[in-house]
């Protein structure tokens, strides 16, 4: 995509009242420093670290969804927050290897039929989170990535259903922990790694990210949905970042699902949310702990499409916020 087109969303990134936003704008799109401050002080940020206790955790189980450490890791390292921005992101980090180290959740692999069953996208996020907070030498990490390669299926995806007959793996599971082992890999420089990222995108490939092999229609309608945070639920845009990160964004078979990407393009420049997999704080169901928009413009939405489609080109400041969107956040 030209970089002409994504400059109205660009700006409206930079001019964010949430410091991580403004920060992951200008430093991917506009190639400049970033002017400084708390990035920890975000609304979105400060919910997401608010209620922190002294082991590490947020007083709950881990996995609770969607407060528990596990989640509220992803969504902070997906929006660049590092241990420099908030230290004691380590130490929630270590509750949740903890967890998975325990003997009471290693007891829940199970093998059938000579293919493990595990819920491989608990391991891939947190693979994931530990890489990019640059504790990829801790040896709990490590195992992470062992395991995953471990386990991975011949057509190189993951699965946890017992009763599914092993032909084809689960596609929740398989792209977060194809995200976790590309992130070691990259903190790393483990060529198992890699390999194993590479065979689970290929999967994903094999099915243009979205399409049944056997009719072309989507494998399932919410695949196209823009939301987010996606947790552990697959669809396009975390898809498209994931070979967007790769290197794989100039593969043709990621062609069709980067059209509709781009034919979700709102007319002023911007993305919208199209549903949730979360509810606000205080509703019923699977709260999360902050408030990400479930209606019109979305900020989060926008920033993932844009670090998709402005991979490649060269950066470019806008020369004015063109919609006037400076302190508008719709």
């Amino acid at each position: 995509m030209e970089q002409a087109p994504l400059l109205p969303a660009i700006a409206w990134l930079a001019a964010s009242e949430e410091p991580a936003v403004r920060r992951a704008a200008h430093r991917e799109f506009l190639g400049t420093p970033w002017p400084g401050g708390d990035v920890s002080s975000g609304r979105i940020v400060s919910s997401l670290l608010a209620g922190q206790t002294s082991d590490g955790g947020f007083g709950v189980h881990p996995y609770r969804k969607w407060t528990g450490a596990h989640w509220r890791l992803v969504s902070l390292v997906d929006l660049g927050v590092t241990g420099a921005d908030a230290p004691t992101l380590p130490d929630a980090a270590g509750t949740v290897l903890d967890w998975l180290h325990s003997d009471q959740h290693l007891s829940q692999v199970r093998t059938v039929n000579g293919l493990t069953r595990r819920c491989a996208s608990q391991e891939g996020n947190a693979l994931y989170v530990c890489a990019r907070l640059g504790m990829a030498a801790d040896a709990r990490v490590a195992r992470l990535a062992r395991d995953l390669i471990r386990w991975q299926w011949p057509d190189g995806g993951w699965n946890c259903d017992v009763d599914a007959s092993g032909r084809r793996s689960s596609f929740h599971e398989t792209l977060p922990a194809a995200k976790g082992l590309h992130a070691y890999w990259e903190a790393s420089g483990d060529p198992a790694a890699r390999a194993g990222a590479v065979r689970a995108a290929e999967l994903l490939l094999e099915h243009r990210l979205f399409k049944s092999s056997s009719t072309g229609r989507p494998i399932d309608p919410r695949w196209v949905k823009l939301r987010y945070p996606e947790f552990w639920h697959y669809g396009i845009l975390p898809a498209l970042l994931l070979m967007s990160r790769m290197g794989l964004a100039g593969d043709p078979r990621t062609q069709e699902a980067a059209d509709v990407l781009r034919g979700k393009m709102l007319a002023d420049g911007r993305w919208p949310v199209e549903g949730a997999w979360w509810h606000p704080p205080g509703a019923k169901g699977q709260t999360d702990v902050t408030d990400w928009g479930r209606t019109g413009p979305n900020e989060f939405v926008t920033l993932s499409a844009v670090r998709i489609l402005s991979r490649g080109l060269p950066a470019a400041v806008p020369t004015a916020d063109p919609a006037g969107w400076a302190g508008s956040h719709a």
